[in-house]
């Protein structure tokens, strides 16, 4: 996905956590999707500054939808996603995409992996791993400035 593409939605999760359905999410506002997935250790060792940014940005008016993307047959059993969103107090819509429709969506391949999103709608950055999420800070900060 390049650099200015449109919001591609979020159709195709196998599951929604703490929502009913697919969220949706008004252009308008900044949108950050963050794909991971519970045997991601770079994922895990992030998590903390995604709800960071999360509990700075989403009362400015930041849309936050996490979307688990499986790496392994073991990871789509949902009790390890539960036990991961309690772990970390994961509280923003959280996608559960066991066949990877969200990620085609996306032409994501990686976990952790994040989709900002500017005000207009479309992709402002995309970045991936833990030196990506650093990336992230300072694009959350831009936007919001």
């Amino acid at each position: 996905m390049r650099v200015g593409t449109p919001f591609p939605g979020l159709d195709g999760a196998t599951q929604w956590i703490g929502v009913d359905a697919a969220p949706e999410l008004a252009v308008g506002q900044p949108i950050l999707v963050h794909f991971w997935a519970v045997s991601c250790h770079i994922c895990h060792e992030t998590m903390p500054q995604v709800t960071e940014y999360r509990d700075l940005y989403v009362p400015k008016g930041l849309q936050l939808v996490s979307i688990h993307m499986p790496r392994y047959e073991s990871d789509t059993e949902i009790q390890k996603v539960f036990e991961d969103i309690a772990t970390y107090g994961m509280t923003q819509p959280i996608g559960v995409d066991n066949l990877h429709a969200i990620a085609e969506l996306y032409q994501n391949e990686y976990v952790p992996a994040y989709f900002l999103f500017d005000r207009e709608g479309n992709l402002k950055f995309r970045a991936a791993g833990d030196k990506g999420l650093q990336n992230v800070g300072k694009k959350l900060q831009e936007l919001f400035a």
